[in-house]
């Protein structure tokens, strides 16, 4: 069947919640994918940063293969092997003593809204995030989420969410009231932009926390996993948070989240206050003990830096080229984002269209910059074909 007619098929029977492309991704290898009319595509999305270690990696596609055979699924009332060695890898890797698992990053999140509520106490339950910032589609986080854009038609948001002005650490403190419990923020936020949060700035909200006795909540559903040169983003900026939330690139493409904090915070959650049905599922959680296991080889995480600078340095040219178009790039690791300057922002939707049409993905990020998420993986090689097509693009403009 081609294209167009899986388009007719999906559309005739989905919820239209998607703008989907009208191209049926039918196979992925690396960083590369083939839709149903066997046109090859350059993947710098990911997945939207899930795909890591890109399509069918064969050491994390082996662990599915087997553990599908030996065990899909049993209720969390009971041990399961995979789970558990996942948990051991994020705790010996991170600040964390203890893990709860879900299913995505909005998962994560509302674990960590719930356990943030509960350690502090009655009536201690409101939660400051960022302006700019993205949690989630469940309603919880949606009501994090520093964006109105994802608050419309779902009003009224469940209370106890008010969102600072991003990059003042004066506003944070201007909303803090006896009621707040926690502050919650991404180390860069990549739905709004690709805006990184400085180390002054994340230890300026670590020091409000400390000062007021908050929890510090840390969204690494999308910066965490390597995407941006270190396991964890906070790693490189000097700053722990209490609790960490994860998700896309742990699985590579399975659906599993978590929930990471300290033994004495993680206290306050007992049995049967909180669960996951499928939340650390065998077959998600085998696959992500290789995911993990890959990015901690030796050379994993220089090889991921390195491929940054190579790519930093690629999309700086192009800005130099192109000033009518582009202004610069920011980011970290491989989460980067192309600015545009008004033209470009103008532009910035036909710009990622022509991009697919040439047989590459990338995305337009908070109206602002364009964004690129490639697997860490990626090749040089790789990296130069996409910069190629993007400055004919930019040339025709």
């Amino acid at each position: 069947m081609s294209n167009q007619e899986w388009a007719e098929r999906g559309n005739a029977v989905f919820i239209g919640t998607y703008n989907r492309y009208p191209a049926a991704l039918v196979k992925g290898s690396g960083c590369k994918l083939w839709d149903a009319d066997g046109k090859e595509y350059l993947d710098f999305l990911a997945g939207i940063a899930v795909c890591s270690l890109g399509h069918c990696h064969p050491v994390v596609t082996e662990a599915i293969r087997k553990q599908a055979g030996e065990l899909v699924h049993v209720s969390n009332l009971y041990h399961t092997k995979p789970q558990i060695e996942l948990a051991e890898l994020l705790v010996k890797n991170s600040f964390a003593d203890r893990v709860f698992m879900g299913n995505s990053g909005a998962e994560a999140n509302e674990a960590a809204i719930k356990l943030a509520r509960i350690h502090s106490g009655p009536g201690k339950y409101e939660i400051i995030s960022l302006s700019g910032s993205f949690h989630g589609r469940t309603l919880a986080a949606v009501a994090a989420t520093g964006q109105p854009k994802f608050h419309q038609g779902f009003e009224p948001l469940p209370q106890g969410f008010v969102h600072a002005e991003f990059g003042d650490p004066k506003a944070i403190e201007a909303l803090i009231t006896p009621q707040t419990c926690a502050i919650l923020c991404e180390p860069l936020q990549g739905e709004s932009g690709v805006r990184p949060l400085e180390t002054e700035y994340l230890q300026a909200i670590r020091d409000l926390c400390d000062k007021h006795g908050l929890l510090l909540i840390f969204d690494e559903v999308q910066t965490g996993l390597g995407r941006t040169g270190t396991l964890f983003c906070h790693e490189q900026l000097g700053v722990t948070p209490d609790i960490m939330t994860l998700a896309k690139a742990l699985g590579n493409g399975l659906p599993i989240g978590a929930m990471l904090t300290t033994e004495t915070i993680a206290a306050s959650l007992v049995a049967g206050t909180h669960a996951s049905t499928f939340g650390g599922n065998p077959v998600a959680a085998a696959a992500a003990v290789e995911v993990l296991k890959t990015m901690l080889a030796d050379g994993f995480m220089e090889s991921v830096q390195e491929k940054s600078r190579y790519f930093i340095k690629k999309l700086e040219a192009v800005a130099a080229q192109y000033p009518h178009l582009a202004t610069g790039v920011r980011g970290r690791g491989l989460l980067l984002g192309l600015m545009l300057t008004e033209k470009g922002i103008e532009q910035g939707l036909a710009i990622v269209q022509r991009m697919f049409e040439d047989g590459a993905l990338i995305n337009f990020a908070g109206n602002k910059v364009l964004r690129f998420v490639p697997p860490l993986i990626v090749s040089t090689e790789e990296i130069d074909a996409v910069v190629e097509k993007l400055c004919r693009i930019f040339d025709s403009l």
